[in-house]
């Protein structure tokens, strides 16, 4: 076993996890998530209709954070970012989550008459609004684009995720020149093809419904959980004595810095939309939000308070971003909200009345992380925790905010 350490100090870090780490952690990842699909199938078999339902908050929730962790490791290369350096495997083993969704999206693939009222043809030749939606929102379609857009995903992933790992060993700058120019044209993938999938999965929940900027939407939320999830990693190799000398209390800082703007764009994304909802005031847009009333008015009038003001106020001056506790509280914290912002998009259709909270929402929550948390912790048995072989790996381990 490569023993890579880096010396901070009188400190010393090692960069391979060791294997009885590694192995007691996929251990108890294995068994999360045989617990987890096991209640999946007794309440797929109880109510599939339901199950179906909370699952896609669950794969959407998960799917989100695969996609920020794409878009930003590609931005890292394309930048020459140097702070990140020391944090960036970490990043990529969650962005190679992302193609486990093709997997994950099964179960969907499966409910889609529980989940979309698309499915039913009478109401698509119901209204003249949806007639012309009815040739794009057919099963067939649905599954072929979602499953084009996972495959185009993953071919670009893994080329990056290979040159990337290659670089451990070769320590060469031709790595960085390969990952920036598959980077370049990535952004566009996500952006747009993110949207795309955003369209599909969740907009189409209401066919005769439509926002033009709902894919930055769901992309928002995409980001602030990513760099949530990554906080939280940190913290917790921390916790375990991993990385203590290598991610130091500057990158924390930046990380506050990076969940702190993604608040602030989060949040004006969602009010830039329900601003133009407001001004035009078509029916057709607007049924968005009169959906989300009636019983769902609390949690709708609640959003901007605990999506903005609240992370918003308690992150805005520098010593909070420093404070490994605050920022550690605040990434939880923003992962439920995004999480309750998924359930806001999906079950007022399928709920009208109002919330109704159940045992599967936190069964197919617990199944799709912990498979993708298991997908994240594989990467490490043979691949190092950090890029060593990363040309600005040292001016990261010395890195100082101004």
């Amino acid at each position: 076993m490569s023993q890579s350490t880096s010396t901070h100090g009188t400190a010393t870090d090692n960069y391979q996890l060791e294997q009885s780490r590694w192995q007691k952690g996929r251990n108890a990842l294995v068994f999360a998530v045989l617990v987890s699909l096991l209640a999946c199938v007794f309440g797929y078999l109880k109510d599939p209709s339901r199950f179906g339902q909370s699952y896609l908050v669950a794969f959407t929730f998960t799917a989100c954070i695969g996609l920020g962790a794409f878009f930003f490791v590609m931005v890292q290369y394309l930048t020459g970012s140097a702070w990140s350096v020391t944090t960036r495997r970490i990043m990529e083993n969650i962005m190679v989550t992302l193609p486990v969704g093709a997997i994950l999206f099964l179960p969907i693939a499966f409910l889609l008459p529980y989940i979309y009222p698309w499915t039913d043809a009478a109401l698509m030749a119901s209204k003249e609004a949806l007639k012309w939606k009815s040739a794009y929102l057919t099963p067939n379609a649905f599954l072929f684009r979602t499953y084009a857009m996972f495959i185009v995903w993953s071919i670009w992933i893994f080329s990056i995720y290979r040159q990337s790992t290659k670089q451990d060993t070769t320590r060469s700058i031709q790595q960085m020149h390969i990952i920036s120019r598959w980077s370049a044209p990535g952004l566009f993938l996500v952006v747009a093809v993110g949207s795309l999938a955003a369209f599909d999965w969740l907009m189409s929940l209401q066919p005769g419904w439509y926002s033009t900027i709902f894919g930055l939407y769901y992309l928002s939320d995409g980001a602030l959980a990513f760099f949530s999830v990554v906080t939280l990693i940190c913290l917790g190799f921390r916790r375990a004595g991993i990385l203590n000398n290598s991610i130091t209390g500057e990158h924390y800082h930046d990380l506050g810095k990076w969940m702190f703007a993604m608040t602030a764009f989060y949040s004006y994304i969602g009010t830039s939309q329900f601003l133009l909802i407001w001004y035009a005031n078509l029916p057709e847009e607007t049924i968005f939000y009169r959906n989300r009333m009636g019983g769902w008015l609390v949690l709708s009038l609640s959003l901007p308070i605990i999506r903005f003001f609240l992370p918003f106020f308690a992150l805005l001056c520098r010593p909070a971003k420093r404070s490994l506790t605050l920022i550690g509280v605040l990434a939880a914290y923003s992962l439920v909200v995004v999480y309750v912002d998924m359930y806001w998009i999906v079950m007022p259709v399928h709920y009208p009345n109002g919330p109704q909270i159940h045992w599967m929402d936190f069964a197919t929550l617990a199944f799709t992380v912990s498979v993708c948390a298991l997908t994240f912790w594989s990467r490490f048995k043979k691949h190092k925790l950090m890029p060593v072989g990363d040309l600005r790996f040292e001016q990261s381990l010395h890195f100082e905010n101004a």
